[in-house]
């Protein structure tokens, strides 16, 4: 059995497009050393993958809970989605050891890289909904989803974190935290931005994601982190 085959069993998912698949899997860092011409990353699909997520996650959210407001629909939806939520979900399937890497990718330890693992996660959801169609992508983020779902609404607590970082800084050094960006890597259609939180001078933290916003987000979370 090859290792597409494996991770089919695992996902409960047979592709008929196996190419499509394999794309899914497919680091840009990996193109180098490909000795496949018309191989590409999986950067398309995770695009695709990302709209898909959204949307049902949206949709779910919804249905599910029609007493919350809009606030608290967003805010529940930012901790499902997040890179560390998805990450999260991928060791369910060990996704890093599927993978299509470079060997520098591999030995920098791309295969547990958070923000690597959650965009080779969308990817593939873009993959289930063109091969698949949508009733069955939806599915699947339901079935794999619920029950982070359902540890997030027993404990309450699903505000974004960088509300959790101005009410903790608020309350305890009567001072409001500010983002600037570090650095901003990649092509423009995939950039990778690095964002700093900081009180008055004081770096709190760094965190990394594919808009400005979700590295704000991630910043925020590992400050709180060290703040505890």
């Amino acid at each position: 059995m090859d290792n597409l085959a494996i991770l089919e069993k695992k996902l409960k998912i047979k592709f008929q497009n196996r190419q499509l698949f394999k794309e899914a899997l497919t680091h840009r860092s990996y193109l180098n050393e490909a000795k496949e011409k018309k191989i590409q990353s999986n950067e398309r699909l995770e695009f695709l993958g990302d709209s898909v997520l959204s949307f049902t996650i949206s949709e779910w959210l919804f249905k599910q809970f029609p007493d919350y407001t809009e606030g608290k629909l967003t805010d529940l939806r930012s901790n499902l989605v997040k890179t560390e939520s998805l990450a999260k979900i991928t060791k369910k399937f060990d996704l890093g050891k599927f993978l299509f890497l470079s060997r520098g990718e591999k030995e920098e330890g791309g295969e547990k890289n958070p923000l690597l693992l959650a965009n080779a996660f969308e990817a593939l959801l873009g993959a289930i909904f063109f091969d698949q169609g949508i009733k069955v992508v939806k599915r699947f983020i339901q079935d794999n989803f619920k029950s982070l779902l359902k540890s997030l609404t027993l404990k309450g607590e699903f505000k974004d974190f960088k509300s959790l970082l101005q009410e903790k800084t608020q309350a305890e050094n009567k001072l409001t935290p500010f983002y600037r960006v570090i650095k901003e890597t990649g092509p423009d259609h995939a950039k990778i931005f690095t964002v700093g939180v900081y009180l008055r001078k004081k770096l709190l933290a760094t965190g990394k994601g594919k808009s400005k916003q979700t590295a704000e987000e991630n910043a925020a979370e590992i400050a709180l982190n060290k703040l505890k």
